[in-house]
């Protein structure tokens, strides 16, 4: 790991808190709750992360978070990340977590936001890592399903900013959420979905277009779109980039095939993330030295892509102000000019 990327300050806006929960504490939590696992150690449930898509992650992902049942169960699995956040000079996240997956097993919804919550509100105090909390629709779930996690979450508005679209995209296009992304529009939510990862470049085009969304998650499926990618550069549409994720999804085969710095260089806000990074092996530091390692990028464009990061979150201008400016600083005393 170079110095310049364990350094480096960062903004990590593509984050699905259920996605860290570590093998030991899966287990941790299944003992504190008396729950039975599948697997008989943690080495075995890490046997069983060798994916060949996105639904044989999801099929791993669901059955581990039955392990979280109480306010303090989702409190102890958020500050887990959030102090490796911090220790990863991650100066603001913007998580997301799948409310469906636990009230559905009968864990009402305050137990989750209140956990996340006190958890976020904690790193604030103590370390000043500001964050927002985005509530996602599973997406091989109904439209009636979204529309009653959209009323159930009235209590929590004031905790929640945003609104996301996550798991399964084959077969379940942005298409599909239309009036419950319009409802929440009218609820004065932030729009974000996941596109263009597993599906194709037309997924991102109807998340703008039909969702009216301002950013999209993962959208690396752009780079078969040239006048996509225009659009996308033209009109400054943040792309939560998740490298590792694309790597053991087998979205790409090798790094060196990412389309990140191809990206970039065509002028997109491209964003660097771990998404679900106990699983895919590597949080945000590791995401960078993915790029630095496998795709040859340089600290100028690690640079570049933290900076963006800034750009696409939705902190106060005044707040990336402060951030940009420390960015600048630290890519100066790097050596590093950029000419923006």
């Amino acid at each position: 790991m170079s110095t310049f990327i364990s350094e480096l300050p960062k903004v990590e806006l593509h984050l699905h808190i259920e996605g860290t929960l570590e093998p030991e504490m899966v287990f941790a939590l299944a003992r504190r709750n008396g729950i039975t696992l599948d697997y008989p150690d943690e080495s075995a449930l890490k046997a069983a992360y060798r994916f060949e898509d996105l639904q044989s992650f999801l099929d791993v992902y669901y059955q581990g978070m039955q392990v979280l049942l109480t306010e303090q169960d989702f409190f102890d699995l958020t500050w887990a990340y959030l102090r490796r956040a911090h220790a990863e000079r991650v100066r603001h996240v913007e998580i997301f977590f799948d409310p469906q997956a636990h009230t559905g097993r009968g864990v009402p919804l305050a137990v989750v936001v209140g956990g996340i919550g006190r958890a976020l509100e904690q790193a604030r105090r103590q370390w000043g890592l500001t964050s927002r909390l985005i509530m996602s629709f599973l997406r091989h779930l109904s439209q009636e399903s979204a529309f009653d996690t959209l009323h159930h979450a009235e209590p929590f508005r004031q905790q929640l900013s945003g609104i996301g679209l996550d798991s399964a995209e084959k077969g379940n296009p942005p298409t599909k959420f239309t009036q419950v992304y319009a409802a929440a529009r009218e609820q004065g939510y932030r729009l974000v979905a996941h596109a263009g990862e597993e599906g194709p470049a037309s997924y991102i085009r109807d998340a703008l277009d039909v969702l009216e969304v301002e950013r999209i998650d993962h959208g690396v499926a752009a780079i078969t779109d040239t006048p996509l990618m225009a659009r996308l550069a033209q009109e400054r549409i943040p792309l939560t980039v998740c490298p590792l994720s694309n790597l053991k999804l087998k979205v790409v085969e090798t790094m060196a095939e990412h389309p990140m710095l191809q990206l970039l260089h065509a002028g997109l806000c491209v964003t660097v993330n771990s998404d679900d990074p106990a699983y895919f092996g590597g949080y945000m530091n590791a995401n960078y030295q993915a790029l630095q390692q496998g795709l040859g990028a340089s600290n100028e464009e690690l640079l570049q892509l933290a900076l963006n990061g800034v750009e696409a979150c939705w902190l106060s201008p005044e707040e990336k102000a402060v951030l940009t400016r420390e960015l600048k600083v630290y890519g100066e005393q790097a050596g590093i000019r950029l000419n923006h």
